[in-house]
């Protein structure tokens, strides 16, 4: 592992050297593609040259204590040697982490499905909770929210909303919340105070660039009607609504919140675009590993991940048998500290396997 970290922080001082050449400063495009490599290393590289630094300081700290040091000395040279002893594995156990092969996807964009499961109206309802929720979430983190598609139901639900959210490590931080998530609350619908379980689906698909993904025109079948719902005149006059039937996987998409047909089919296309990168995605996991489904899961939905249960204050994550408590806050947006249990539970199986 050392002889690699030698290598990375080799080639970073490399790339230094490189992005300070007068004829690599005067070409944009080079320029950019070399920062973007640095950028990537040099996390790893920090961290590295911090184990380094406290590595060195551990070797002469305890040359000291041959010294014919006094008692007192004696025992503060000790406790600054345990010092550096503990800081050297946390970092070593941090670089390991580090050098995990990363998910190509995660510094993208990523779009959001959430849809009202089992339950009726009360699963529509708890649709629109998971949506507040992670709206609350990516306006914490800075990150941008984009509707696509939403059709609501009549008490103020959401039966289905398509989203897209736009920020840097979008998809590495809610990748983790693809699949079911249950409530159990007594339903305001529910006048003698039973309480009630229903579902809702979440999907997280990174968002797939034209170069990801190749669509052949002549598989799809697209439509042009009329919007629904709130929207005037316009919505009458003009039929600007896009449907997107991709032929060969059954496939539909459908979005009219936009005003334009041109925007509509654009936003269709690249909902339908991400699907299809996410089916291959699942695929080629199916071929090569089966970590996804050993510790937190494919991201299937039909897989129950988490269940918010309100009369017990209570949110389970099923994947890693992890309870949190104050549910209120956790549906106000403050999800981090679930997020980062199962990234942790994630990496952890990746280094076991990594080791075997």
């Amino acid at each position: 592992m050392l002889e690699q970290l030698e290598r990375i922080e080799k080639r970073y001082q490399e790339l230094d050297e490189q992005m300070a050449r007068p004829e690599v400063a005067s070409d944009l495009k080079q320029l950019q593609a070399l920062a973007q490599e640095r950028a990537s290393l040099e996390d790893v590289v920090t961290k590295y040259r911090e184990y380094k630094a406290t590595t060195k300081s551990l070797e002469e700290t305890r040359a000291m204590l041959g010294d014919g040091l006094d008692e007192e000395m004696t025992a503060l040279v000790k406790q600054e040697i345990e010092n550096l002893e503990s800081q050297q594995d946390r970092l070593l156990q941090e670089l390991k982490i580090a050098l995990l092969p990363k998910d190509p996807n995660d510094e993208k964009d990523i779009i959001m499905e959430i849809r009202a499961g089992a339950g009726g109206e009360e699963a529509a309802l708890f649709a629109a909770d998971l949506f507040r929720m992670y709206t609350r979430y990516a306006q914490a983190k800075g990150w941008g929210i984009d509707v696509i598609s939403l059709s609501e139901s009549g008490i103020g639900g959401i039966k289905e909303v398509i989203f897209e959210v736009k920020g840097k490590g979008a998809y590495s931080r809610l990748k983790y919340e693809s699949g079911v998530h249950r409530v159990q609350r007594v339903p305001t619908t529910e006048s003698s105070g039973r309480i009630h379980t229903s579902t809702a689906t979440v999907a997280v698909l990174p968002k797939a660039e034209e170069v990801d993904v190749s669509i052949n025109p002549d598989d799809l079948k697209i439509d042009i009607f009329h919007s629904g719902g709130a929207g005037g005149q316009n919505v009458n006059k003009v039929a600007t609504a896009v449907r997107i039937t991709h032929l060969p996987t059954g496939m539909v998409v459908t979005c009219q919140d936009e005003r334009s047909q041109l925007q509509n089919k654009l936003r269709a296309l690249s909902v339908l675009r991400s699907r299809l990168l996410d089916i291959e995605r699942r695929q080629q996991e199916e071929k090569i590993t089966k970590e996804r489904r050993s510790q937190v899961g494919t991201g299937d939905r039909a897989e129950k991940i988490r269940t918010y249960n309100f009369p017990q204050d209570r949110v389970s994550d099923h994947r890693i048998n992890l309870n949190l408590h104050n549910l209120p806050r956790i549906l106000e947006g403050e999800l981090d500290e679930l997020i980062d249990a199962l990234a942790t539970s994630y990496q952890a199986k990746q280094l076991e396997e990594q080791l075997a």
